[in-house]
């Protein structure tokens, strides 16, 4: 594969046991919140966005996120971090892969059908880091395609003893490498991989 300008990253918090959310089906993530608002993590989301221009957002992400952040980032008595985060999701460039949204209504969006062609695309024209923000289906793919550079996890010291998991099996072998690793005040572990090619 050749050298990429734009880097892909896939950024994501799991449980201990590999958990995406818990037994309740896909909103059980209450245990992961403890561990997301860390200066830590707030810290590290803020550094990783900064030379990031693309986020990738599956469409119940881009809805949840879409409902969320464009209030923090006009909101004065928000943290810091969080109105910077806001922020930059604002101005972003924003991708949704979906099959069924038919509208973009948050500003600097639009709907992509094919990830993986998408991603192609992406990585040829000029820009930062590319970011899947929290999108377990996205990332999936991505390292199905072999298109993900970086994965960073957001560790989180919990056995949710149930529900989906980020890595299924099936997705081919790869090698990745330890580039960076942190650990927050509630004992979450914040790793940055590479990829090995």
């Amino acid at each position: 594969m050749t050298e990429h300008t734009r880097k892909v990253i896939g950024n994501i918090a799991l449980s201990l046991d590999g958990r995406i959310n818990g037994r309740g089906g896909e909103y059980d993530m209450s245990w992961i919140l403890p561990h997301a608002v860390t200066d830590t993590t707030r810290d590290y989301l803020v550094q990783m966005t900064h030379n990031a221009t693309t986020a990738l957002l599956g469409r119940k992400n881009y809805e949840g996120f879409g409902g969320y952040w464009p209030a923090v980032a006009n909101d004065d008595t928000a943290e810091p971090r969080d109105r910077a985060f806001a922020r930059w999701l604002e101005s972003v460039e924003k991708v949704v892969v979906s099959r069924t949204l038919q509208e973009t209504p948050w500003q600097n969006s639009r709907i992509a059908r094919d990830l993986v062609a998408e991603v192609k695309q992406l990585r040829t024209a000029p820009g930062g880091d590319i970011i899947a923000m929290s999108s377990s289906s996205i990332i999936r793919a991505l390292l199905a395609a072999d298109e993900l550079d970086r994965l960073t996890i957001n560790l989180c010291p919990e056995l949710v003893g149930g529900g989906a998991r980020l890595f299924e099996d099936g997705l081919p072998p790869s090698s990745w490498s330890l580039a960076s690793l942190s650990t927050s005040e509630t004992s979450a572990t914040y790793l940055v991989y590479d990829r090995v090619r």
